[in-house]
């Protein structure tokens, strides 16, 4: 699932400052009057980043840090991971934390919760995205939360009339082709976590097909070239993967990789 996962997890990274401030307010119910982000390098005896990492002063006034991961498998060691996070956070800050996981995948998580022994007490928040029902994100006028309703639950409506629904809101909330076809690629990704893959092709395409035909289009060629090389540029630069691991998870040729090592070698 290693390339699939990339692909989810550069949707969250592209969508996440437009997603959460609702997903703060609807989901986790907390009334935020300030929000401050965060650096997300803690850095101790080892390095993490976490996926939403910031300062919330609330509607009573108590402040604290906000924790946030996205999680699309069901990594059993999840609980151990949260509370390393918990206790390099509130070393740093000197805050209380609050952590949440959201949970993307289809099935009922199986990761624990919760450590318990003599001598220390942890848990963490954990919100299965397939429990929260799909109008939530359905209603919002930005298509970033619109393209999040496939992972919810379609209640009584349904999985034709809901992906029917929500790609007539991603259109409704989208201005201009390229965007567009941005957004309905995300939803054709995020369908997958779902198996809603063939179902969206059978009962959306007439509406998406004409955008996605258009992607030989040379404006649209170059705009995807600039966003890959950013996004190839951005690994090589932060991580110590081979190129051949960055290609693949980037969806480029290694060739391309490879050209984009040397402009940067070029540049220094």
């Amino acid at each position: 699932m290693g390339k699939q996962s990339s692909q989810y997890d550069k949707i969250f990274k592209e969508n996440i400052e437009a997603v959460i401030p609702n997903l703060i307010h609807t989901i986790l119910g907390i009334t935020a009057v300030s929000s401050e982000e965060l650096p997300d390098d803690i850095q101790h005896t080892k390095e993490r980043k976490p996926d939403v990492l910031k300062k919330i002063v609330n509607d009573t006034g108590r402040e604290f840090v906000l924790h946030v991961e996205f999680q699309v498998a069901d990594e059993l060691t999840m609980v151990y991971r949260m509370a390393e996070y918990y206790i390099m956070l509130e070393r740093k800050y000197n805050l209380p934390v609050e952590q949440y996981v959201f949970y993307l995948g289809a099935t009922k998580p199986l990761m624990r919760t919760q450590l318990s022994s003599a001598w220390m007490t942890f848990k963490f928040r954990l919100i299965a995205f397939a429990d929260l029902d799909y109008r939530i994100f359905l209603r919002s006028n930005n298509p970033e939360e619109v393209v999040l309703s496939v992972l919810g639950n379609f209640e009584g409506d349904g999985s034709a009339l809901a992906l029917e629904r929500i790609v007539h809101r991603i259109e409704e909330t989208t201005t201009g082709d390229f965007p567009l076809r941005k957004y309905f690629n995300q939803l054709r990704v995020l369908a997958q976590l779902r198996n809603l893959g063939n179902q969206l092709t059978e009962l959306a395409m007439d509406n998406i097909t004409k955008f996605f035909s258009a992607e030989k289009d040379a404006i649209y060629m170059v705009a995807k070239k600039t966003e890959q090389k950013k996004f190839v540029t951005y690994l090589l630069n932060e991580t110590k993967r081979t190129d051949e691991q960055i290609a693949d998870i980037a969806g480029v040729t290694v060739e391309f990789v490879n050209s984009v090592r040397r402009e940067i070698k070029s540049g220094e």
